[in-house]
Parts: structure tokens; sequence; C-alpha cells
């Protein structure tokens, strides 16, 4: 689709009144720029970048323009909320290297900022058609709540429980005595075909039958009362529930439509100005529409914004300020990758005619490792797996101990997998050789009476000896394979651990993990309420290293077929 002048008219003239662009306060002719763009969904952030956000961050901690509370500041009050920050390097016309920088979302309530480049789309805007029919939705959220606390109407929802629990046990004892009485009957009939003639036995079954009906017919009356007894207070009840339904079906509507429409407004540039809007960049998506807030983060900001102003798209990165979510892990001051779930479809499309770094994920890290076998016999087969190896094969690359293992070993049958670890961790895993095996060794997995011990090297000081950390976990809908802290929807994760040694401000620590959730140590150990420390070299909840120091040195089970226990040891090499 070609670039569509009216569309962004309103917004543009805003754009020339105020330019974002800044020069950077230090020189940099010493600074090497980078001959691809960023790859936005993993990257190191270069020099550049990490100048801008410096400059950046030295303005969020003086700034006086605005008032938001990131939880740095315990004297602040208010809803804390920490952002995300974004940072890109551009040329301008004039062949000047400066920066443009955003932040996520809204900020201190407000779309338009000084320093902050603006939204794709201003729903803020006075006098907008969002604000117009937000108002009438909550106008109908307001008549709603009203019904819903009337006087009256909680009157006659109380009477209608009241009157149903009572229709509920009068028909049950009823019930009741129709089963009594059927049964009544039966002993009597198999007492009379003993004792009474032919004939007496014939005027008897007709006075059973009679009973019957007649019990029958009482029951059946007794619930032509109750229903009608229900239905005067149903047809008062109606009178503000079919208000209600009438009120919410049309708040659904209404919603939806708004909701349509602002995905219709957020339209995005490329570098060739070709337009694409959120339904159509959506669309192909499993779930076929936007997840809530695309279009918000800083990417799409930032690039929309140097596209807009011929602005040279050089490096981005993006680092979060402020107090961690509840549920995600995000440190102050660090640098992420952009999001997958909301950003992987926009980015795709404004960022498809700019030669980008390679994408680390289609690179093979197994080349040239190798898989150590630590023992082998008939049934199974223990292995130590390097760090940056996949456990199975990966959606892009079929290298894998999986892969390897069915190559080397002759013979082997059945699934062979047995249980996994993250691709960064290195350490011990066992594989079953047949089927027979694997059932029991995955049994015992999933009954949780293999023993398996962690090492890890931590960036900070855990203060406490040891304890056990409690956090349900759940994948990051919007941000695979990351995990959220839920206790609401995630599984139950539960890991012991015990401090083996402190230095130089590090701190070397046994993990013993009683589930297996993916990812389970790493969010354990960063998260705020784990031990809030991230393993070194954490890429997802820490900061890169030259590996992760998360090591799986010990492994306790009992052999499938002789019972025999079998404990493996191999040590962590750091």
């Amino acid at each position: 689709m070609n670039f569509k002048k009216s569309i962004f008219a309103q917004n543009f003239t805003q754009f020339i009144v105020q330019t974002h662009f800044q020069h950077f306060s230090t020189t940099i002719n010493h600074i090497k720029l980078p001959s691809k763009f960023t790859f936005p969904f993993y990257y190191e952030p270069h020099p550049l970048c990490e100048l801008a956000a410096t400059e950046v961050q030295n303005y969020l901690k003086n700034q006086t323009d605005f008032e938001h509370n990131f939880g740095l500041d315990i004297s602040k009050k208010g809803l804390v909320i920490g952002k995300m920050f974004g940072v890109l390097v551009v040329k301008n016309q004039q062949n000047e290297i400066g920066y443009i920088t955003a932040v996520s979302g809204k900020l201190a309530e407000k779309n338009k900022h000084k320093k902050f480049v603006p939204p794709v789309y201003d729903m803020l805007t006075k006098d907008s058609y969002f604000l117009k029919e937000e108002t009438i939705l909550n106008n109908i959220n307001l008549e709603i709540e009203k019904l819903e606390n009337n006087t009256e109407y909680l009157v006659l929802l109380a009477q209608e429980k009241l009157e149903n629990k009572k229709a509920n046990i009068d028909i049950q004892e009823k019930k009741e005595a129709l089963k009594a009485a059927k049964k009544d009957r039966n002993s009597r009939r198999e007492k009379a075909k003993l004792e009474l003639s032919l004939e007496d036995y014939t005027l008897f079954e007709k006075t059973l039958s009679k009973e019957s009906l007649e019990t029958k017919y009482f029951f059946n009356n007794v619930n032509r009362y109750w229903k009608h007894t229900l239905k005067s207070v149903k047809e008062k009840l109606s009178v503000f529930t079919n208000k209600i339904e009438l009120l919410k079906d049309k708040r659904k509507t209404k919603s939806a439509a708004l909701q349509q429409y602002l995905f219709e407004q957020y339209q995005f540039l490329n570098s060739k100005k070709e337009v694409k809007n959120l339904s159509q960049l959506f669309i192909d998506t499993t779930e076929q529409k936007p997840p809530a807030g695309s279009g918000e983060c800083t990417a799409p900001k930032l690039l929309q914004y140097a596209f807009l102003h011929d602005l040279k798209p050089i490096a981005m990165a993006e680092f979060w300020w402020g107090q961690s979510p509840n549920k995600e892990i995000r440190k102050h001051q660090q640098f992420y990758p952009a999001c997958q779930g909301k950003c992987k479809p926009i980015l795709t499309h404004m960022l498809a005619r700019i030669e980008m770094d390679t994408n680390p994920m289609l690179q093979n890290p197994a080349i040239g490792k190798e898989l150590e076998t630590i023992f082998e016999d008939e049934s199974l087969i223990v292995v130590y797996k390097p760090a940056e190896f996949l456990s199975v094969p990966g959606i892009h690359i079929q290298d894998s101990v999986y892969t390897r293992i069915k190559q080397q070993v002759k013979n082997i049958t059945g699934p062979i997998i047995v249980h996994r670890l993250d691709m960064s961790t290195s350490g011990l895993l066992v594989l079953a050789k047949n089927k027979k095996a694997h059932k029991n060794l995955q049994s015992q997995f999933i009954n949780k009476t293999v023993k398996k011990r962690y090492t890890a090297l931590l960036d900070g000081i855990v203060t406490d000896d040891n304890g056990t950390i409690n956090l349900p976990l759940r994948v990051d809908l919007d941000d695979r394979p990351r995990q959220l802290v839920c206790f609401e929807h995630g599984k139950p994760a539960e890991t012991n651990w015990e401090v083996v040694e402190r230095k130089n401000g590090k701190t070397k620590i046994h993990f013993y993990p009683i589930s297996g959730r993916t990812h389970q140590l790493r969010v354990h150990a960063s998260h705020s309420l784990g031990l809030n420390i991230p393993i070194i070299g954490d890429d997802l909840y820490g900061k890169k290293s030259n590996r992760l120091y998360l090591h799986a040195d010990t492994l306790e089970f009992k052999h499938p077929i002789t019972k025999e226990k079998m404990t493996f040891y191999k040590e962590a090499e750091f």
C-alpha cells in the first residue's frame, strides 16, 4: 500500500513544529557506525545506543517536565509504573548523526512530551473520536452500574435466590418421597405375588398403578406451583435484566467497533513509505488480531518518526527505567529486545527494506561442540550437554541432543528424550534407549523421585544461606519464550536453594528444583519475589555474558531394569 498523505496530515504538521532529533552532547567521532541496522529481537547495544541511553537516563534523573512515579524514589506518591524507553540513532538529511527517543505507552497520563517522540496515533487528542466514544462507553457502564445497584433490583434478586432455594429443597424432598413410594409399591407388589390369588393380585396391581399416577400427578403439581411462583419474580426482574442485557450488548458492539477503528488508525510506515495498519499486520498471526497495547511500544514509535522525517535508522536499543513489574522481570537501566507478540508483525513490515544484523536464532550454536557420554548400557545413556546446545530440535535448528544420539546410538527406539535442559544450560541428561526404559524413567520424573542439583553463579550477593522459592510460572503470551510469575494462571514451581560461596560480589549457589517448569531456576533467581539476583549470562532475565552460568551437575535415579540407585556428577566449569 502506498503512503496516504491525508492519514498523517494532522500529525505531520505537529511533527514539523517541534522536531525530536537530538545531537549527542559529547563527541562521537571516535565511534564507528554499524554496517547494518540492529536486529531488534536479540542484540548487543551499539556504543552509540549506549551513549544515547545514558543521556536519556541523565535526563530522567534530573528532569522537571513531568511527574511520574517509577518506584525509584520512596518519597513519591501514586501508582508505581516502570517504563520501557528506546533510543534510535539516526542520520538526518544534513548527514548529521543524532538520536531520537521514545517511551512505551503513556507517560504521566500524557502522550506528548518535549523529549520523546509522539505515538503513531494519539488517541488522547482533545475531542478525538476515541475520547468521545470512550465517554459514551463510560456512560453505558454507569447506566449498567446504576441498574445493578438499584434497591428494587437487589431485593428481587435476593427474593429469586431465596425462592429458588426453597423450590430446590421442596422438589428434592418430593423426588425422594416419590422414590420411597415407588420402592414401597415394589415391595408390596413382590409380597402380593406370594400371598394373593391371581384375581386379587390383578385388582391390587390396579390399586398400585393408581397410587403411582397420583404421586406423579402430585409431583407435577409441585413443579407447576414453583414454576408459577418463580415466574412472578422473574417477570419483575426482567424489567431490569432486559435493560441490563440491552446495554451490555450495546457496550459490546460499540467497544468492538471502537477497537476496530483504533486498529485502522494505527498505520505504520516503512522506509519506502508503504503503509499497513494493525488489522492488516496481525491478520496472519495465530490470534489474527493485535494484542492489547500493540503499536504503543518504543520501537514502532521511533521508526515511525524516523520514516516520517526522512531520518535514516542506524541502530536501536531499549532499556527499562524503574521498578520491575510484579509478573515479568525487568531490571532498572537494563537493555531489552523488542517483544515478539506485539512488535514482531509490526517491525517485520517497518524494517522490511532495511539490511539488518543476522538473526542469531537462525544460527546453530552447537557447531563444533560434542556430547560427552558419561554412562551407557542397553537401557539408557547419560550424557553431558554443553551450554548453547539444544536438547531437542527447534523450529529453525535441527541439531540437538536428540538428533545426535539418534544418529550415534544403534538400535535406539522409542521417544528417547526423558527430560530437557534449556539450550543455554550445561549439564547431565539421561536418555532412554527403548520404550520400556523410557516409560520407567519418565514415571520417576513425573513422581518427582529423581534428584537433580544445579550449580549457578549469581550476579550479586545472596545474604541468606538457604531457602525455598514458590513462584508459579506461565509463558508470556506477548513475548515467548519468556516466562511470567502469575499467581492466577501460573503452574506451581518450587525450588530449594543453598549458598555455596560468596566471592568478588558474586554468589555460587546450588539449586534443587522440585518441579521442572520452563526457565524455572532463571526466573526464581532473577524475580524480585525470588532471590532478585539474576544468573550471570542470563540474556532473558539478566545480562548477556560469554555463557549462562547454570549447570546441571548432579542426577540421581533408579535404573529402569535393575532398580539400582544411580548417581552421576559432572562438576561445573566455572
